[in-house]
């Protein structure tokens, strides 16, 4: 094979649009769990997906193609490595994500705009759509629950080692800003029953927050409102986990600076992130595109947090560092 026809190859592998596309679909249509559960040949997951015999058809033969099942015998399908890890419970976030039913689909089709954010450095979620992010997620509610979702599943993977790895006793109060329903407040507050806290997020949030912060019987509570604006004032840690990556350098040092001035004299400001470290960024170069294309924001070091911190008032004491690239950066007012 010469180079120019392995490159042409290479490259018409890049711009693949079409298994993305296939493999939402079957996700959508449930194909790896009714593959799973029996139904393997094209006619028997017509009738179970509800879809057109061709149409399936042409997409299993695709989805074969590319691996994510296999045809021993023409017409009879089998799941492979690929789709039994799409259907491990482990990646439940995942194949939520990639339902082409759910808004997953939605928000990955900001991609499709990623020229106007290169140009402009902002979000291409509005260009897209009519609307940025934000606005949909307030008026969306499967897009806030889909989002909530996902940033609870990441909470629940980050909250035991903060948890376990920050130092709580000096502490009586902790908010969590940007806390959604609450899920890393909650692992915080569950392994330490000395400390009450509060979930800030937007008030549309209110009613999912609220219910699952009841099981902490009343030592937390959700507070309605923007991180932009003036927090509550007097709680001894602020926590702001996985929220700056969703926003540009000025907007991360005013949610900074709100931090700053809500945390009484002596606390501390803490900063949850989860960094794409050599191995991670070799193995998912994208999220940072995915940053800017979505939300406008981008990834950074821990050094790119101190400079921002530094900007809001703020000056470093300790760093922490977890599994997975958890890293917990510790601040106090300056």
């Amino acid at each position: 094979m010469t180079s120019e026809t392995t490159g042409t190859a290479a490259l018409a592998a890049l711009v693949d649009l079409a298994t993305p596309f296939a493999v939402r679909s079957a996700v959508a249509l449930k194909l790896p769990e009714l593959v799973r559960d029996g139904c393997t040949t094209t006619d028997a997951l017509a009738k179970a997906s509800g879809t057109d015999p061709d149409a399936l058809a042409r997409l299993l033969r695709h989805l074969v193609a590319v691996g994510l099942f296999a045809e021993p015998v023409a017409g009879e399908h089998e799941l492979t490595p690929v789709s039994e890890a799409l259907l491990d419970e482990r990646n439940a976030l995942l194949r939520s994500w990639l339902d082409a039913d759910g808004p997953g689909l939605k928000m990955d089709l900001a991609y499709s705009g990623m020229l106007h954010a290169v140009r402009t450095g902002t979000s291409a979620y509005g260009a897209v759509h009519g609307r940025d992010f934000w606005a949909d997620y307030r008026e969306d509610d499967r897009l806030r629950s889909f989002f909530g979702t996902t940033m609870a599943g990441f909470a629940w993977q980050t909250g035991p080692e903060l948890a376990a790895r920050h130092d709580w006793s000096a502490a009586s109060s902790v908010l969590d800003v940007g806390g959604g329903t609450g899920a890393l407040l909650a692992a915080v507050l569950g392994a330490h029953p000395h400390l009450r806290g509060a979930a800030l997020d937007l008030p549309e949030v209110r009613p999912e927050a609220e219910e699952f912060l009841a099981r902490l019987g009343g030592r937390a509570e959700f507070v309605g409102g923007s991180y932009f604006d003036p927090l509550p004032a007097g709680h001894d840690v602020v926590i702001v986990s996985r929220v700056l990556t969703d926003w540009p350098d000025a907007d991360a040092t005013r949610i900074l600076r709100r931090c700053a001035e809500a945390v009484t004299g002596g606390g501390r400001v803490l900063v949850v992130e989860v960094l794409a470290g050599a191995e991670h960024a070799k193995n998912n170069s994208s999220f940072d595109l995915q940053s800017l294309t979505l939300l406008g924001g981008r990834e950074r070091r821990p050094e790119d947090f101190d400079a921002l911190a530094a900007a809001a008032g703020l000056v470093r004491l300790d760093r922490l560092e977890g599994a997975n690239g958890l890293v917990v950066l510790e601040y106090a007012r300056g």
